[in-house]
């Protein structure tokens, strides 16, 4: 019986983060700062401050969940890898097959390391059937 996967990597892309985004520390200068330089003839609305550290607040806890996120795909992978190890697989491109010694987590996903020391990526496209019995 052979059994085919597509196989994805599964592993969260964290490099990817944006240069426009503010982190923590960041908003809380700038909403010091924005207290501290107010004008004292029309202070600040205090239903607006208080608005801002809800909207910040919900932005904080969606960062953390995110930072969660990124913990539970990273289980998955490993248990993805686990259930690699002696299958046979093919690359994406159908010149590499062999059967997997082993697994390793890199920051871009998954690669199987063959019997015969080859490294293969696990992408989208990367088949995966049992070994053939050893005869």
């Amino acid at each position: 019986m052979n059994v085919n996967n597509n196989v994805g990597n599964g592993t969260p892309q964290t490099q990817q983060k944006s240069k426009t985004s503010v982190d923590y520390q960041s908003f809380l200068k700038l909403l010091m700062a924005q207290m501290k330089n107010q004008d004292p003839t029309k202070p600040m609305d205090s239903t607006q401050y208080v608005a801002q550290l809800a909207q910040f607040s919900q932005v904080e806890q969606s960062v953390q969940m995110n930072t969660k996120l990124e913990y539970i795909l990273q289980s998955s992978a490993l248990s993805q890898a686990d259930s690699l190890i002696g299958r046979q697989l093919t690359s994406a491109d159908g010149k590499t097959t062999g059967v997997v010694k082993e697994v390793r987590l890199a920051s871009d996903g998954l690669i199987a390391v063959l019997n015969d020391g080859k490294e293969v990526p696990v992408l989208p496209g990367v088949v995966v059937k049992q070994a053939p019995a050893a005869a």
